[in-house]
């Protein structure tokens, strides 16, 4: 702290600051006290000024505990007891602070009031009275900083009073708590004991049942039964009327079976005419994945593949749910990951005939892709050269090279320092492989950054691209996307 020691000169005197105009203070006199050593203050005057804001809140906040106290359990009592403690043990530590930066304003305005006597009897005329005046201005401020220490007391006390009575409160609360844990308790073991109770009075009363008598029970059981027998023997009329069931029944029978030879003779007559049609078209290529099946005529009589309505579907390991799939409606169709150990199906639909052509096994995964797969699933990511084949829908023109980057977090396109595309994954983004036929199917993929923005781009090898999907799908699995085609439930 700067010690204030003024000195003066005999040709300036120092300007000084004049206190507002608009200031207004309760006591034009200066509050006794004295300093002592480390500048404490010592015969603090004690004023009984009371903060009624204070008392309010201690009031309200005491008959709002009453209130509750009713209708909140006794575990949310004791929470609501605590909590208000805590509080108050802040409000008290808030007041030690004031207490401490009061009596640092004591120190302050007792030097400079020293300091402008000290002043005041140096000068002399119209400087002298503006010092008496800035003596008084500072006089009225220590009396109000007194009187805000007697309002600091007054709200030190009732935090006190407050603390303690919240500390009993919280007491009795943990006190009543621990009273209904033990009364739960103890109902609990008296449940628990009469359920024993029973229990081995059940169990006693089993034991004590007799061979002898469960015999006898079973004997009475079966001459129940006998005397049914005899008595539905001895009705002739109930006879009679099983009888006329049963002679209806054996005609119902006798119609059945004519109508089934029927319906067999016409499956077997459809069976044919399918065979016949089936044998138009048939599947070529390999079953493994990095191939493409084709669809070819085998008759003279076939219809032009291009005249006809064609879709691919995946069926389940069973064979029992076939799955459509959503693009796939060309004769050339590359299997992707997600077909391995499934068997594909194509249906053709030429001149109103719908001929169903099924792969002979299932799509079998390449011997070294796995190898392939787990060296580049070690890097923190990957990149893959491509070219754009579609953009949006729409043939791309320029056929250079781009860079397909598959981060952990995000895909990006792009060519140098130009970025096509970078999305991160989530439920909008698609990414399957190409199903649009064409020679290069195998080596194509479609990805659908984001809803109105989709790209096809075709790879240097099968090899990439299908890697690069099942780079992508594992990654999108970590944050929690399925990645997949359009409508696929493939991976679900």
């Amino acid at each position: 702290m700067t010690r204030i020691s003024p000195e003066f000169g005999d040709s300036e005197v120092p300007a000084v600051w004049t206190v507002s105009a608009d200031a207004s203070f309760q006591c034009n006199q200066f509050p006794k006290y004295r300093l002592g050593a480390n500048n404490e203050v010592l015969d603090e005057v004690k004023d009984d000024n009371k903060c009624p804001s204070l008392k309010e809140a201690v009031v309200q906040e005491t008959n709002q505990l009453t209130e509750q106290h009713k209708r909140l359990s006794v575990r949310d009592l004791a929470s609501k007891f605590d909590k208000s403690l805590a509080a108050a043990a802040k409000l008290s530590e808030e007041a030690k602070l004031k207490e401490v930066a009061s009596l640092d304003g004591h120190v302050l305005l007792k030097k400079l009031r020293d300091a402008l006597e000290y002043l005041k009897g140096r000068l002399a005329g119209q400087n002298k009275e503006v010092v008496e005046k800035a003596i008084s201005m500072v006089e009225a401020l220590a009396v109000k900083l007194t009187q805000k220490e007697g309002e600091l007391i007054q709200e030190k006390f009732e935090v006190k009073k407050l603390v303690n009575f919240l500390k009993q409160a919280s007491e009795d609360a943990k006190k009543l708590v621990n009273q209904e844990k033990s009364f739960a308790c103890a109902e609990i073991e008296s449940a628990r004991a009469v359920v024993q109770r029973i229990g081995e009075a059940l169990e006693e009363q089993e034991r004590n049942q007799s061979p002898g008598k469960r015999q006898e029970l079973e004997g009475l059981i079966e001459e129940v039964q006998q005397a049914r027998r005899i008595k539905l023997m001895h009705q002739p009329r109930k006879v009679a009327d099983m009888e006329n069931e049963l002679q209806e029944l054996r005609l119902q029978i006798r119609e059945k079976c004519v109508i089934s030879v029927n319906l067999q003779n016409e499956l077997e007559m459809s069976m044919k005419s399918e065979e016949n049609i089936r044998g138009l078209y048939k599947l070529i290529g390999s079953e493994k994945l990095g191939s493409i099946l084709r669809i070819q005529p085998c008759s003279d009589k076939a219809v032009e593949l291009s005249k006809c309505s064609i879709q691919w579907f995946r069926l389940s390991s069973q064979c029992s749910r076939r799955e459509p799939i959503l693009g796939a409606n060309k004769c050339v169709y590359a299997p992707e990951p997600i077909d391995v150990g499934r068997v594909l199906q194509v249906e053709v639909v030429a001149n109103g005939h719908k001929i169903t052509i099924t792969a002979d096994s299932q799509i079998q995964q390449a011997s070294d892709f796995a190898s392939y797969a787990e060296a580049l699933l070690r890097k923190p990511s990957i990149d893959f050269s491509v070219c754009i084949f579609q953009m949006n829908g729409r043939n791309y023109s320029s056929q250079s090279t781009h860079v397909f980057h598959i981060g952990k977090t995000r895909i990006k396109l792009s060519r140098g320092w130009i970025t096509k595309a970078r999305e991160s994954y989530s439920k909008s983004m698609l990414l399957c492989g190409f199903r649009g036929g064409g020679n290069s199917a195998a080596k194509s993929l479609f990805w659908q950054a984001r809803k109105g923005q989709s790209f096809v781009l075709v790879f240097d090898s099968e090899r990439d691209r299908n890697a690069a999907l099942i780079l992508a799908r594992k990654y999108a699995s970590d944050c929690n996307v399925l990645l997949a085609g359009p409508d696929d439930d493939a991976l679900a």
